[in-house]
């Protein structure tokens, strides 16, 4: 028999949380060797879905119009960009519409970064 008291109404625990400020790169954060360039990747994925969904295109549709079957469309859209390189993402941009402008400049902190503005 059920004493009436579900989860909401267990007080939560006092256990102690330390907490990790992020580098603003999860992928450095995981300790990934080429984490510059996983989430330069992931930044283009993100650049070409928030397109897709503004167009309100089906994965069929924007296959077809960048070239690709609905079920290479469907795992890019889920975030898997095995099989998807960098120059790759970039032609799928340029073909949905999209100017893509590679900016080089000096920094001041040592080491460059890479990174998406969209």
């Amino acid at each position: 028999m059920s004493s009436g008291k579900g989860f909401a109404s267990r007080k939560p625990s006092r256990a102690q949380v330390n907490v990790t400020m992020s580098s603003g790169n999860v992928f450095a954060d995981l300790g990934l060797s080429n984490a510059e360039a996983v989430l330069f990747k992931a930044d283009l994925v993100i650049a070409i879905c928030g397109i897709v969904q503004k167009r309100r295109l089906s994965q069929a549709a924007a296959g077809k119009i960048v070239g690709l079957d609905q079920p290479k469309i469907s795992s890019l859209m889920s975030g898997d960009t095995r099989g998807f390189s960098t120059d790759r993402l970039i032609k799928i941009l340029t073909r949905l519409g999209q100017d893509v402008e590679i900016r080089i400049r000096d920094t001041t902190k040592g080491k460059g970064r890479v990174r998406v503005a969209a």
